[in-house]
């Protein structure tokens, strides 16, 4: 039905038509209620299309649209970040012994033990011997191992000739400035032969770190000589012996200059000190095995042995007669 033109007279509910003889007023006014009847159901249903389209809508893109919520949880999750050297939280775990024995358990838990390596440098030093260089106690190297010709048994550590020849010349980098010197060590071969050797001598470049150097006699108690090379393993011993420690005043020693030695110990020398006044001075150690006294400080006065066990022997008593071989009534103690 075409709605009436916007310039025809409004009409009303309440207008009241002109009587007339044929009742065409009263039809005017029903005509007119019915019209208005007709448009305002048409304007409710078209209200009630419209909400219910706005709704469809709203329902169709909350559907589409996850809630900020979801969208974080999506989000992929950083990577921790490790703490730097520099953080605090390093710094307490390189300083802190707890957070250091923590750290070592938790990594003893997840991971195998590594096997020690002679090429670690620098090496951690065991508990039991904390004055352990290289060479350490209830530790395995492995390497591998040539001969040579020992002679009368003496070599760089200057021990000098001996009837023993079970000996042998232990690499330039774990020689590490003669500590190794004196050293008693177990060689094992990959069939299971063993044999136990002194270190007397160094094996220079390009000897490589784990190598021995054996003689020619202790080799031939693992492979037959012709085969010139080996693998080797190896570990440090603290042997019985019925020895006791001897020192010995280098050649040219005198009360203004002395290089003292240490012999026959059971276990390697970490440090030789000597009375200086009322305390103890420490002297350098050479590559050739001699603790120097520069300046005469302490010589022919009493000194002091310390094993790598971190054991002292106090000796009194020693002469300043340069090269002899003075015995003692003390030894280190078996480990």
């Amino acid at each position: 039905m075409a709605r009436p033109s916007h310039r025809s007279p409004r009409r009303s509910f309440f207008h009241r038509p002109s009587p007339g003889p044929s009742g065409r007023g009263r039809r005017a006014v029903v005509i007119s209620v019915s019209v208005a009847a007709v448009a305002a159901a048409v304007l409710v249903a078209s209200l009630v299309m419209a909400f219910r389209s706005d709704s469809e809508a709203g329902a169709r893109y909350t559907a589409a649209t996850p809630a900020t919520g979801a969208r974080v949880t999506d989000r992929p999750t950083p990577p921790e970040r490790k703490p730097s050297k520099g953080s605090p939280t390093a710094t307490a775990s390189a300083t802190t012994p707890a957070a250091a024995t923590a750290a070592t358990t938790a990594t003893t838990a997840t991971t195998p033990p590594a096997r020690p390596s002679a090429r670690d440098t620098p090496r951690a030093v065991s508990a039991a011997a904390p004055l352990a260089g290289r060479i350490r106690p209830d530790a395995t190297y492995q390497g591998v191992a040539t001969h040579y010709d020992a002679g009368t048994g003496d070599g760089a550590c200057l021990y000098g000739p001996s009837d023993d020849l079970m000996v042998a010349a232990m690499n330039h980098t774990d020689y590490e400035v003669s500590k190794a010197c004196g050293a008693y060590v177990l060689v094992r071969a990959a069939g299971g032969a063993s044999v136990t050797v002194r270190i007397t001598n160094e094996c220079p470049l390009p000897c490589a770190p784990g190598q021995l150097d054996l003689s020619k006699q202790a080799f031939a108690k693992l492979a037959e000589l012709s085969r010139g090379r080996i693998p080797i393993t190896w570990s440090l011993l603290s042997p019985s012996t019925s020895d006791t420690v001897s020192i010995r005043y280098k050649t040219g020693s005198s009360p203004y200059w002395c290089g003292i030695q240490v012999i026959d110990h059971r276990n390697p020398v970490a440090r030789l000190e000597v009375r200086a006044g009322s305390g103890w001075r420490r002297l350098p150690r050479t590559e050739y095995n001699y603790f120097l006294s520069a300046d005469g400080s302490g010589c022919g006065g009493a000194i002091r042995v310390t094993d790598i066990y971190g054991e002292q022997l106090t000796i009194n008593g020693i002469a300043l007669r340069p090269d002899a071989v003075q015995p003692t009534r003390v030894q280190f103690a078996r480990h």
